[in-house]
């Protein structure tokens, strides 16, 4: 297929996927179905996300952005999902678990979206700080790009102003667990999941994604009476002594046998340098090897 069929091919699969969405999108205002609304994303998971279990517990996954790029319908997919966002009615969002699945699921998708939409000469680059400059690496998650019912949002916006900001935390919808959903395209991230999150799994997720987050040397391990945490109980500390009385005190919370068990054998918290690697599969050779997990193919 040439460039220009392709296009031609791209703009009648977003026609079609549009109006579809729109359709279903109104009929289905006052009670969203995620699954529907974010079905391109889950196309895109379903074909490019792997997940690894680890052998004495945790999780990884890592997205073939390559496979992602060279695939000819990616962009096409990514088109009819952000119009779907850019269309979506955010009042119907009435409860806690949905409005938790559907923002985490935002989160996700238009980080994905980034990198796809933006690579360097047809390659994904190598982290998301490359988005950045070297006084500011983390600008991708500051500027306003991403649309959610025509009002443009950035990701730290999602995270902490709306999933972890006064008005969630007003309606008792705040939980720090979110910083084991939301995924920041990088190695030291909690694991991007192969499911879309819905108001039926998400309360199941946020207490299964951080139990297999702290199961992985990425966010826990013990070094004598060290116990190494991950960056995200530095950076975040706030959230999870609002939560828990301590950080000490979330692990014992949320954390498996393994991870308490660690705890309780340590009396020091160091933390863990974050990896800002791209998360795609090559990445995480040395973590799967360390843990004698099998390699991503």
């Amino acid at each position: 297929m040439n460039v220009s069929s392709q296009s031609t091919a791209r703009r009648i699969l977003v026609a079609i996927a549009a109006g579809a969405a729109l359709l279903s999108l109104s009929a289905a205002a006052a009670t969203p179905d995620l699954q529907r609304v974010f079905a391109p994303y889950q196309q895109l998971l379903d074909r490019h996300l792997a997940e690894r279990r680890m052998p004495h517990g945790g999780l990884v996954s890592a997205f073939d952005y390559q496979a992602a790029l060279d695939a000819e319908d990616s962009l096409a997919l990514l088109d009819v999902q952000r119009e779907r966002l850019a269309r979506f009615d955010t009042t119907g969002l009435d409860s806690r678990d949905l409005a938790l699945a559907f923002w985490i699921n935002a989160y996700n998708y238009f980080m994905l979206d980034h990198l796809l939409a933006n690579p360097a000469d047809g390659r994904p680059v190598s982290s998301v700080r490359d988005y950045g400059s070297f006084l500011n690496p983390y600008r991708v998650f500051e500027r306003k790009l991403f649309d959610v019912g025509g009002r443009d949002h950035s990701l730290q916006e999602i995270e902490l102003d709306i999933l972890l900001g006064d008005e969630f935390a007003r309606r008792g919808w705040k939980d720090a667990r979110i910083h084991f959903m939301v995924n920041c395209a990088s190695v030291g991230c909690p694991a991007l999941r192969k499911q879309i999150y819905t108001a039926d799994n998400v309360s199941a997720m946020l207490a299964e994604n951080t139990r297999l987050a702290l199961d992985t040397p990425l966010h826990l391990a013990r070094e004598g009476n060290v116990l190494r945490v991950t960056s995200l109980f530095d950076w975040y500390q706030s959230d999870f002594v609002e939560q828990s009385g301590s950080v000490s005190e979330f692990i014992r919370q949320n954390g498996s046998e393994t991870a308490r068990n660690h705890l309780e054998a340590t009396d020091t918290l160091e933390y863990i340098d974050y990896d800002w690697s791209l998360n795609r599969p090559g990445n995480f050779e040395g973590v799967l090897q360390a843990a004698g997990a099998e390699p991503f193919e």
